[in-house]
């Protein structure tokens, strides 16, 4: 099932459209992890072309790398094919990044985990209705009526983190999942489990 309005950017984006030192080792890290989940089809494209899910890692207090908008369809990632967050305002509704490819349409999902609690460095959005429907309203679920990419869904998720790992249903974006936690082995792990209990 697919929305109308997947993928597309909903806030105000500031891009600055050139490259960024990114860790060879971090990006290893996080593109083996994304590879993983989009062979599990968890992150990917719907047929109409339209990709979904995303990984995010954090570098600073107030920065994080994120794989990049319109990347879902891209089986194996290229360093070029991810960007910085380096400053947000979930209340003002902006993202500013830097990268050769503009932030994912769901930063400001990422960014409200990270501000939330500091011990938090990965966050994990993935698509999979089975999963969604299942669980919606048994784990933290967000509002159905908080929509993906807005101040509403990132402040609806705020509410939600209590502690430094978990999984949150996005109640008001059909099949969206989001696993975060301190590391990248720990948010894959929580959202595999309950992945493999479907």
């Amino acid at each position: 099932m697919t929305n109308l309005d997947e993928g597309y950017i909903k806030f105000d984006i500031n891009w600055a459209r050139e490259a960024f030192d990114f860790d060879q080792k971090i990006f290893e890290q996080i593109n083996s992890c994304r590879k993983e989940l989009f062979d599990l089809n968890l992150i990917g494209a719907y047929p109409n072309g339209i990709g979904f899910g995303n990984i995010s890692s954090r570098t600073s207090n107030s920065e994080f790398i994120i794989s990049g908008s319109a990347t879902g369809n891209i089986s194996d990632l290229k360093l070029s094919d991810y960007s910085l967050v380096r400053d947000f305002d979930i209340v003002k509704n902006k993202v500013a990044c830097i990268g050769l490819t503009k932030a994912s349409s769901e930063s400001m999902s990422h960014a409200i985990i990270y501000q939330s609690n500091p011990l938090i460095n990965t966050v994990i959005h993935i698509h999979h209705f089975k999963m969604w429907d299942k669980y919606i309203d048994i784990l933290p679920t967000t509002s159905r009526n908080a929509k993906f990419g807005t101040p509403e869904i990132a402040l609806e998720i705020k509410k939600l983190i209590k502690s430094n790992s978990g999984i949150i249903i996005m109640g008001g974006h059909q099949e969206g999942v989001i696993a975060y936690g301190e590391n990248l082995i720990e948010t894959k792990k929580i959202l595999l489990t309950y992945y493999n209990k479907i």
